[in-house]
């Protein structure tokens, strides 16, 4: 049964979290277990680099630990190290050939050539069985990988679907539960012509959109200002909803569940709670940036409860976007990126994204939701970035346009692309691959997208 005691947890817990991983890794410095709980609460919590710290200590303690070595080379890309990360993940690699995703890593990071390669470890370990599809989803995006910088396209695709296809049989994309999970969201938008209640706070700026359409790269431009600070990806909001409904019902938490009875919460209460909850990560600056993909379906109730916040919602192409998704590998417990496993499901998901988008452009006021264009943004990018911080209320700032050399770590999948200046090489991109995208395109062209 959830209460509010568990909601005031969520409200402190990045505080609260800090604070004791803090006194983990000081006080239990020579107790291995204890540093890598201490590792995973940083990182949790944004806190980069005594993450990364704390997994070097890892490293004196237990030096032929494979999995701390890939750890720390991921929490090293993050914060642009992007040297020494390779090196972790070729130590992790030499201690267990068997490390999957180090393997992967060292891939994704380094050019392969017909001379320097992988292929064949990388061939004998995608053959042995893999009963959760896990190992085989790294082994084959790495092959993908390397097959696409041999310019190999149809093998790069190939081998995308073999690695694909293991996990997407265990646990496909469900569209029945994307819809009904969008219907619910976008239901919310009931009563928002009356949405004075809620919380006057006008920190916040929502970032959202699918994964891969620029929203890290409009949260890095934003967090250039200097009046602006990035909380990364929380989702405490999303949360505060659930646990908050189950609260009120005394139940557990469940997201849909939780949209079906956010009506009757208190608007005011959910928004400075929410505020709150972001702290200690946020308050250092007027501003801050709350990125997190799937937020654009809770526009209408972030509005109810932060009528004074801006949301803004990042489209790409829908032909890139699919194709870009399906070439990544995203957290692989979260049911919210099962759709990246199979191409036609992808278009799905860009279809569900197209409507909800247009759907709070509609019914939100146009100066707190903003859809904002890709491509509009690299093709113009000092009149879209004006427009943008116009949009959030900020005075215009030279280091919005140099965002690249913004040195806050960045803890997703951008975290190199968002350090090189803006350019057009992912526009049109989908071009190259032609038919191979034709199960996205058949479901786009049905939809009206293309």
């Amino acid at each position: 049964m959830t209460s509010e005691v568990d909601v005031e947890r969520l409200v402190q817990r990045f505080a609260k979290m800090r604070e004791l991983a803090a006194k983990t890794a000081r006080e239990h410095g020579s107790d291995a277990r204890a540093q890598d709980a201490a590792a995973q609460a940083f990182l949790l919590t944004g806190d980069y680099l005594n993450a990364c710290r704390t997994r070097l200590r890892m490293r004196t303690l237990n030096p032929n630990d494979s999995d701390n070595l890939y750890q720390l080379g991921v929490v090293q890309e993050y914060l642009g190290e992007f040297g020494v990360a390779r090196r972790s993940y070729e130590m992790a690699l030499d201690i267990s050939p068997q490390n999957h995703r180090a393997r992967y890593a060292l891939v994704r990071m380094v050019k392969q050539t017909p001379a320097h390669n992988q292929i064949e470890d990388l061939t004998r370990q995608f053959e042995q069985p893999d009963e959760e599809g896990w190992r085989s989803l790294f082994l084959g995006h790495a092959l993908a990988k390397t097959y696409e910088d041999f310019d190999d396209l149809d093998a790069s695709f190939q081998w995308l679907k073999k690695g694909k296809q293991r996990r997407n049989a265990i646990r496909p994309y469900s569209k029945q539960y994307e819809r009904d999970v969008t219907d619910v969201c976008l239901a919310s938008s009931d009563g928002i012509a009356e949405s004075n209640t809620g919380s006057q706070s006008s920190e916040p700026i929502f970032v959202c959109g699918l994964p891969r359409s620029g929203t890290t790269l409009v949260d890095r431009i934003l967090s250039s200002h200097p009046e602006v600070s990035s909380a990364g990806e929380i989702d405490n909001f999303i949360q505060l909803v659930s646990l908050s409904a189950a609260a009120m019902r005394g139940s557990a938490p469940g997201i849909v569940a939780g949209l079906k009875e956010a009506h009757g919460l208190e608007m005011l209460k959910l928004g400075e709670r929410y505020v709150a909850s972001t702290r200690p990560l946020t308050g250092s600056k007027a501003k801050f940036v709350d990125k997190a993909p799937s937020y654009y379906l809770w526009a209408g109730l972030i509005h109810k409860a932060l009528p004074n916040a801006r949301i803004v919602c990042v489209a790409r192409g829908p032909l890139d976007l699919c194709l870009a998704n399906y070439r990544q590998i995203f957290p692989i417990d979260d049911r919210y990126y099962d759709y990246a496993n199979d191409l036609a499901a992808a278009a799905d998901k860009v279809i569900q994204f197209n409507r909800a988008a247009n759907h709070w452009r509609e019914r939100l006021p146009g100066d707190r939701f903003m859809v904002l264009s890709y491509e509009d943004l690299v093709q113009d990018q000092e009149g879209q970035t004006r427009a943008l911080l116009a949009f959030c209320g900020l005075p215009w700032d030279d280091k919005c346009l140099s965002f690249h050399q913004n040195a806050a770590a960045v803890g997703t999948p951008s975290a190199a692309q968002v350090r090189e200046p803006m350019h057009a090489g992912g526009i049109g991109r989908w071009r190259r691959y032609g038919s191979l995208l034709d199960p996205a395109a058949r479901v786009l062209a049905a939809a009206g997208l293309i």
